[in-house]
């Protein structure tokens, strides 16, 4: 019975640090800032191809990298290849926000930056809250995002 019950402990430990990570903006950052150093060093063909062949590197659980053009065309997205090649600008989320062009307007006025939505949770399979942070190099946008919850 003890040994169960460390067992169950451990297990709500490890649960905990998945939920955690996805509640970390940083994880969102960092994950950015590995694709665009993959980018610097190898060319933006290699990292779409890269994340398009759902590399590790570019998906950590809920968190995962992906790339849109300025145009607002999907070139690059490991979780859901149908959406390579659409440009769903005027798609909004689910209560209605047409953050997409938000993001675009992001890119091409600062640069970077964050932008809130509601989208479904590849993990949960939940619509919940999420954040995307955002950054534009050249031609590309990159973005990683976290969920908030419901």
């Amino acid at each position: 019975m003890k040994i169960l019950k460390s067992l169950l402990v451990l297990l709500l430990l490890v649960q905990s640090q998945f939920v955690l990570a996805d509640d970390n903006p940083a994880d969102a950052i960092a994950m950015v800032e590995k694709g665009l150093a993959y980018m610097q060093k190898n060319g933006k063909d290699a990292l779409v191809q890269e994340i398009n062949n759902k590399n590790p590197d570019f998906i950590n659980g809920s968190i995962y990298l992906y790339v849109r053009g300025l145009d607002g065309i999907v070139i690059a997205h490991p979780i859901n290849p149908k959406l390579i090649g659409k440009n769903m600008l005027d798609l909004p989320d689910a209560d209605g926000k047409y953050y997409r062009k938000e993001i675009i307007a992001l890119a091409k006025s600062k640069g970077k930056g964050w932008v809130d939505y509601r989208y479904n949770n590849p993990v949960s399979k939940q619509i919940e809250n999420k954040t995307t942070y955002i950054f534009r190099s050249n031609d590309v946008i990159l973005e990683a995002g976290i969920y908030k919850g419901k």
